[in-house]
């Protein structure tokens, strides 16, 4: 089997990449806007730094013609215009970006693209007019285009995050429906949070260093469901975490109070209940009122190295920038192991014969 070339669109900090170079892709041409992502891209690819170029696609995308016939394009364009947790504004300009990947796939013409972004894009009757264009636009440059939202918890990440894949196979060489019989291959059943997180070394020490200073205060007015771990019993929005299940989706906001909480007494011994379980207990009780337990100096938010295992990244990742911006890069990348299912489908379906 000869190289198999992969442009890279919306790079971030390389989630997708890493994914894609698992499965024996040699990333060409990288693109990412944010500084800090770009560098995070490179630090961790050292030799290769050239092949990402950083910028605006639109400064860039005539060099693309150098990349003709690579074997696939893959890419996250930004999210948050489709996204349920943003504006959901058709007129952001971040929703336009879905446009230059499908120019960007023009321009390089490969025999599969791999399109990524929020599940709301793929569901939502708001954005029909979006997934419409993407399928005719490659249907016009000669490619069968299917989408579907994926759960990454099927493919072993231990998350609670569906993504859409739209997927373009040149006519040549059949369908999705290749892909989709093709990953079904590599669905795993993901760890509990609990292991994930201790994988990243022990709290608070050189591997696994404070990295989010911000404080624990409860809810003067807590909003109760059936599960101490979902509605809102702290100020902020991140959630404590059920250790013996799964993380809710890790948000690019991170690094303040919308970190997600581990009690780490929990966390070290199996046998001591999460704090949360107890104190939801007694709000439905009425045993304790709202706000007035006190918060055990055993609650504390993930680190950026906990997250970015939660997100399947190599523990040797490196991350580049302010805190804020690990955070943000951890929380906008798409789940390494993920990203590898993907590839190795892309692969198996239709390159195994390169």
């Amino acid at each position: 089997m000869r190289c198999m070339k992969a442009v890279s669109l919306f790079s971030g900090a390389g989630g997708m990449d890493v994914g894609f170079e698992s499965a024996g892709f040699d990333i060409v041409f990288a693109n990412e806007m944010n500084h800090s992502a770009a560098e995070t891209w490179r630090l961790n690819r050292p030799g290769r730094e050239e092949a990402m170029l950083e910028g605006d696609i639109d400064d860039h995308i005539h060099r693309l013609s150098k990349h003709k016939r690579a074997e696939v394009v893959f890419g996250g364009p930004p999210c948050q215009g489709f996204s349920v947790a943003g504006k959901m504004d058709p007129a952001d300009s971040r929703s336009q970006m879905v446009w230059r990947f499908m120019d960007a796939v023009e321009k390089v013409g490969p025999r599969v693209f791999v399109m990524e972004n929020v599940a709301a894009l793929g569901k939502l009757s708001k954005w029909k007019g979006v997934r419409d264009g993407i399928v005719s636009r490659g249907e016009s440059m000669g490619y069968k285009v299917s989408f579907k939202v994926h759960s990454v918890a099927d493919y072993g990440v231990s998350e609670n995050r569906d993504r859409v894949l739209f997927i373009g196979v040149s006519k040549d060489l059949g369908d999705a429906a290749g892909f989709y019989d093709a990953i079904s291959a590599y669905r795993a059943s993901p760890p509990v949070a609990r292991d994930v997180i201790l994988s990243a070394g022990r709290y608070g020490t050189a591997e696994n260093p404070r990295t989010c200073t911000a404080g624990i205060t409860l809810a003067g007015r807590p909003v109760m469901r059936r599960s101490p771990y979902a509605g809102m019993l702290v100020n902020g929005a991140g959630r404590p975490i059920d250790l013996d299940g799964m993380v809710p989706t890790l948000p690019a906001s991170m690094g303040g109070n919308k970190t997600p909480i581990v009690d780490e007494l929990a966390l070290n011994d199996r046998g001591v209940e999460n704090w949360f379980v107890g104190y939801h207990a007694g709000l439905k009780e009425g045993t304790i009122l709202p706000g007035e337990a006190v918060v055990p100096s055993t609650l504390r938010r993930l680190t950026v190295k906990e997250c970015a295992a939660i997100q399947t990244f190599p523990h040797d990742y490196v991350f580049a920038g302010r805190k804020t911006e690990q955070y943000r890069q951890i929380g906008n990348a798409v789940p390494c192991r993920f990203a590898e299912a993907v590839a190795n489908a892309v692969r198996d379906a239709y390159l195994s014969e390169v």
